[in-house]
């Protein structure tokens, strides 16, 4: 869901529309990943018993949500808006796109080292290709921003607000 709403969001001030297109469809892409991981959480939870679900250590989500899909952190903190960030810009943006990507495939790659259910480890191996193919393409995004960028302003202003500025020719 973070994931998303970061891309969804940081599309508006992508400063071209290869980077503009990358934003919208990686980030219409993980909408398709949050309903699997939904599923996989449901199918996994629709038959507990009170009983298991204490023994499992989810009295306290029980408790709130019976077994309803509430999206949190493994750790139990809810997701919140804070998840995610969308600075304006497209060079830091595109850098932390990278950051959660490389982390989202590391979960999977954890999930992948407790989950022994081909019917949990297939899709999550299917959606840990998928990470590596999204930062591929903010890869490819961001060289398309840098290439735009006067490279003696790389990281002197914000290309999607300031006008650049002009460094005096170097001695």
């Amino acid at each position: 869901m973070g994931a998303s709403m970061r891309y969804l969001s940081q599309r508006f001030t992508a400063p071209n529309r290869t980077c503009m297109a990358v934003l919208t469809d990686v980030g219409t892409e993980e909408l398709a990943h949050l309903e699997m991981v939904a599923t996989i959480v449901h199918q996994l939870t629709r038959d507990l018993t009170p009983e298991e679900i204490e023994k499992a250590g989810f009295a306290p989500y029980y408790v709130d949500h019976t077994v309803g899909i509430w999206p949190q952190a493994a750790g139990g903190v809810p997701f919140n808006a804070c998840e995610f960030q969308s600075s304006g810009d497209p060079t830091a943006d595109l850098f932390e796109d990278l950051a959660a990507e490389q982390k989202a495939r590391k979960t999977y790659d954890n999930i992948l080292r407790l989950v022994k259910d081909p019917d949990v480890a297939d899709p999550i191996r299917f959606l840990r290709a998928r990470e590596i193919v999204h930062f591929q393409r903010f890869g490819e995004a961001l060289r398309s921003v840098q290439e735009d960028l006067d490279a003696r302003n790389f990281y002197a202003f914000n290309p999607s607000f300031d006008a650049p500025v002009s460094c005096p020719p170097e001695k």
